[in-house]
C-alpha cells in the first residue's frame, strides 16, 4: 500500500518554541523517515513561535542546509495551537502531519499513518497509551478534562488525542475556513466530521529540556475548548437561576400562610439565615454574571478581527506574507489560508 505513495506531496508542520537542544536531533529523526517514502515531494515546515533561545537561528540553518525544510518564524509568542494554524495555512501537500519536536511524537509512526490514510481515512489521530510511569497527577486531570468536555459539548473529542495528526487536504481547506480567535484544533477536527481513525502509540522520551506546556497554558486551553464547544455553562446557569426562584416562591407561600393563619409570631427576622440567603444569593448571582462575561469576552474577541497571528520572515522557502487573517481569493490556495 506504501508504495502507492509516490504520486503523494507531504508537509510535515512542527511548532517550535525554545527547542534548540533538540531540534537538530529531530530532524535527523524525521528526514531519515521521509526520505525512505516513496513520496513525489515532501516539505517540513517549521513555525518558530517566538522563540527566546537559539531555535530560530538552528532552523534557519536547517533551512540553508536543506531545499526541503521552510521556516516561518512568528512575531512573538502566540501559542501552540495558532502555530500549527500558522504552518497548516501555509502547506500546499496532499497530505499534511503535524507534530512536536521535542521527540515525544515518533517520526518513525509516519508510513504507518499513510498507510491508513491510503486506505481510505481523512484523518489519522494519534491517541497516546500512558505510559505506567507517568504522573498521577497529569493522568487524573487529563482523563477528568475529556471526561467534563465530552460530557457538556456536543462534539466528542478523543481522550488522549495529541496534535500528532495526519490531514487530508480537504481537511486542512476547512479548517483554514474556520478563523475562530480560540482554538482547539482537536475539537475543530472532531466537529468537521470527516473520516477518522485511530492510531494508538507509546509517547516517546523528551530528547532534552521540560515540557513548555505550563499549567497556566493547559488551563487556557481547556477553557477554550469548554466555552468554544459548549453553551452548558450558560443553561447551569439559568438552571440554577430557576432553582432560586422556585425557592423565593416557595418562601412566598410559607410567608403568606402563616399571615393567613394568624400566627405572625413565627414571622420574627433571623439575621443568620438572612445573611445566610443573602450570600448564597449574591455569590450565584456573581458566578452567573462571570459565565456570561466569559462568553462576551469571547465575542469580543472575536468580533475585533484580528489577524491569528504575524509573520515576521519567512526562510528556507521564500519569504510568505505577514498575516494570519483568511482572505478569499479565486488563484488557487493563498499563503495565508485563504
Amino acid at each position: 500500500m506504501i508504495a502507492d505513495l509516490n504520486e503523494k506531496t507531504l508537509d510535515v508542520v512542527v511548532p517550535v518554541f525554545n527547542e534548540a537542544e533538540s531540534i537538530r536531533t529531530f530532524h535527523a529523526r524525521l528526514r531519515k523517515t521521509l526520505a525512505a517514502l516513496p513520496l513525489s515531494r515532501w516539505r517540513v515546515l517549521y513555525v518558530d513561535d517566538g522563540s527566546s533561545d537559539d531555535s530560530g537561528a538552528i532552523l534557519e540553518e536547517l533551512a540553508a542546509a536543506d531545499p526541503e525544510v521552510q521556516v516561518l518564524h512568528l512575531s512573538r509568542n502566540f501559542g501552540h495551537q495558532t502555530a500549527l494554524t500558522a504552518g497548516l495555512d501555509h502547506t500546499q501537500a496532499d497530505v499534511v502531519v503535524t507534530m512536536d519536536a521535542d521527540g515525544q511524537h515518533p517520526p518513525e509512526l509516519i508510513p504507518e499513518m499513510l498507510e491508513l490514510h491510503q486506505a481510505g481515512y481523512e484523518v489519522v489521530l494519534t491517541q497516546r497509551i500512558e505510559a505506567e510511569g507517568a504522573p498521577r497527577m497529569k493522568r487524573w486531570s487529563s482523563h477528568l478534562f475529556y471526561r467534563l468536555l465530552n460530557l457538556v459539548s456536543g462534539t466528542k473529542v478523543v481522550p488522549g488525542a495529541a496534535d500528532f495528526r495526519l490531514l487530508a487536504s480537504d481537511v486542512v481547506q476547512g479548517l483554514r475556513a474556520m478563523r475562530e480567535y480560540h482554538r482547539f484544533l482537536r475539537g475543530m477536527i472532531a466537529w468537521m466530521g470527516y473520516r477518522t481513525i485511530i492510531l494508538p502509540y507509546r509517547e516517546g522520551t523528551r530528547i532534552a529540556g521540560s515540557s513548555k506546556y505550563t499549567l497556566r497554558k493547559m488551563m487556557r486551553l481547556a477553557l477554550d475548548a469548554a466555552f468554544s464547544f459548549s453553551l452548558v455553562p450558560l443553561y447551569l446557569a439559568l438552571l440554577l437561576g430557576g432553582m432560586f426562584l422556585v425557592l423565593a416562591l416557595a418562601e412566598v407561600v410559607y410567608v403568606s400562610a402563616l399571615w393567613l393563619s394568624g400566627n405572625r409570631a413565627a414571622l420574627a427576622p433571623g439575621w443568620s439565615s438572612l445573611m445566610f440567603m443573602l450570600l448564597i444569593v449574591g455569590g450565584t448571582l456573581s458566578v452567573i454574571l462571570g459565565l456570561i462575561g466569559i462568553y462576551v469576552g469571547y465575542i469580543f474577541q472575536q468580533v475585533k478581527q484580528r489577524p491569528l497571528y504575524l509573520l515576521r520572515r519567512g526562510a528556507g522557502g521564500g519569504t510568505a506574507r505577514a498575516s494570519g487573517q483568511h482572505e478569499h481569493r479565486e488563484e488557487g490556495p493563498s499563503c495565508d489560508g485563504g
